[in-house]
């Protein structure tokens, strides 16, 4: 093995003093962070008021946070694993704090844009996290510790929608913005005291042109799956960008994989492990964002609709608030099932679980207490897979490149809730009912994206079924790629 994974493996040899307050401070970090995704939704039918903007402008404020975290993530990972985890964490903690003071002044569009592309551009802290915990926390704490920060995203989104919706409806708006920058200060400081910085460290030279081709096809390929409702799947516009993004990334591959220090390592990400892990990720978050879209608008629909149940915008953050405790829950579970039976294992039963979950929705879906089920129950199954990943990417890549590989694969994730907005968005748009003056979705539009919904969970079970089998007890080497380091020992599953 190389030197820089020999020193890994060391370095998880030995419990560091204060492994539990690292594990505790990392997650809340990556708490803090999942709660900026969820800030803005109970405001987001007010914010053309609150901004003197149009709705199709405003929206733009939900927009800048999805394409800037879709460049920082990779971006974050690189350079993490190059000059410092820890610190580039603290970095990403900064620009949260800076965008939520922006957006806590802002009282027109552009500020508030800008702001909350600064709080996108934080959605590094989660890879990076699980990157310290590989290289700081014995081997033993490594998978319930990873499982942990991992739901982390969850339970920030979950327990964020309550407590945003109740700062809205008794306080001025800005004051969330000003409590999501009180919280990242209390993170960064807690990283600062406590978190301690990695010495695995790549080196080398930033791959900028790699960086810039990367930015130009995800901010296309996005943008044309966000906005693609809004200006027509067929406009010239929406065309246009998706092809951009189909010419820019293959372009972008060639240049990778001829770039002696890419940004993504394109060999080791077309191992078979790192590959479907990868593929099963797109799946898990299409189907993880799909019940986001559609029970919060049950709840909210007049009960006059006949499936509606008429609810505030607090209700539906207390009814989604479960989901978030379960996945933590779920973390020491899905550690142990991986360790006993190989993290494949644990990601193809959270697909089963999920798929249960929205089969279930289908047939339940007339009480507040049916969505409350449902959203833990596919909560479980999420907590697992979200569990088994980090352990799989982790297990097939070199110890130096571990923060780039969990961040790709987290950006996996991030283009499946993409997808999955925008055909939930198309099927709830063309399955609607007359309300008035009003069209709605339908019940039949609602059962229809769950269905879609259970079948993402099946193709991400497919999709596992392709990875290593589980052998207790085999330590794997994949050979060098790129003249790279080799990857550190692989737990419970062979290449």
């Amino acid at each position: 093995m190389s030197d820089t994974v020999a020193h890994s493996a060391d370095a998880r040899g030995s419990a560091p003093p204060r492994s539990n307050a690292v594990v505790a401070v990392l997650a809340l970090a990556g708490i803090v962070v999942s709660l900026m995704q969820t800030l803005v939704i109970p405001i987001v039918p007010e914010l053309p008021k609150f901004l003197d903007a149009s709705a199709s402008d405003a929206a733009w404020a939900v927009t800048a946070t999805l394409l800037a975290a879709a460049v920082a993530t990779p971006v974050g990972g690189r350079l993490g694993d190059m000059y410092g985890k820890r610190r580039m964490l603290l970095v990403s903690l900064a620009l949260l704090v800076a965008g939520s003071v922006v957006c806590a002044l802002s009282e027109s569009l552009i500020p508030m844009i800008v702001g909350r592309a600064l709080q996108g551009l934080a959605a590094a802290v989660v890879p990076l996290g699980i990157s310290i915990m590989r290289d700081e926390l014995p081997t033993e704490r490594l998978a319930g510790s990873t499982a942990l920060m991992s739901a982390s995203l969850g339970v920030g989104g979950a327990l964020g929608l309550p407590s945003a919706a109740f700062i809205a409806d008794n306080f001025d708006w800005h004051v969330l913005f000003w409590t999501s920058a009180a919280l990242g200060v209390v993170a960064a400081v807690l990283v600062t005291m406590l978190v301690p910085e990695s010495k695995v460290r790549t080196g080398g030279r930033f791959d900028l042109t790699g960086s810039l081709g990367m930015a130009a096809g995800l901010v296309s390929l996005l943008l044309g799956i966000s906005k693609g409702g809004d200006w027509g799947w067929t406009s010239g516009t929406t065309l246009g960008l998706f092809a951009f993004a189909v010419v820019v990334l293959l372009a972008w591959g060639v240049f990778e994989l001829r770039t002696a220090q890419p940004l993504v390592d394109l060999r080791t990400t077309a191992r078979r492990q790192v590959l479907f892990t990868n593929l099963a990720s797109i799946a898990f978050g299409f189907s993880m964002f799909a019940m986001s879209l559609v029970l919060p608008q049950l709840l909210q629909l007049p009960e006059a609709t006949g499936y509606g149940l008429g609810r505030s915008m607090l209700t539906v953050g207390l009814v989604l608030a479960p989901q978030g405790l379960v996945m933590m829950a779920m973390a020491p579970l899905s550690a142990a099932i991986s360790k006993s039976k190989g993290p494949k294992v644990t990601l193809m039963l959270g697909a089963v679980i999920v798929a249960a979950g929205y089969s279930l929705n289908i047939a339940l879906m007339s009480e507040v207490w049916h969505l409350v089920m449902v959203s833990c129950v596919i909560g479980a199954g999420v907590g697992f897979a979200y569990g088994a990943m980090p352990a799989l990417i982790m297990g097939a890549v070199p110890a130096s490149e571990t923060a780039a590989a969990n961040s790709l694969n987290a950006l996996m994730r991030s283009i499946g809730t993409s997808i999955a907005s925008a055909i939930a968005g198309v099927v709830l748009a063309q399955m609607t009912i007359s309300f008035g003056t009003a069209a709605l979705p339908s019940e039949s539009g609602f059962k229809v994206v769950m269905a879609i919904g259970a079948g993402a969970a099946v193709l991400a079970f497919v999709l596992a079924a392709f990875l290593p089998r589980h052998r207790p007890g085999v330590v794997a080497a994949a050979p060098a790629a790129s003249g790279r380091a080799e990857p550190a020992e692989v737990t419970g599953v062979t290449s």
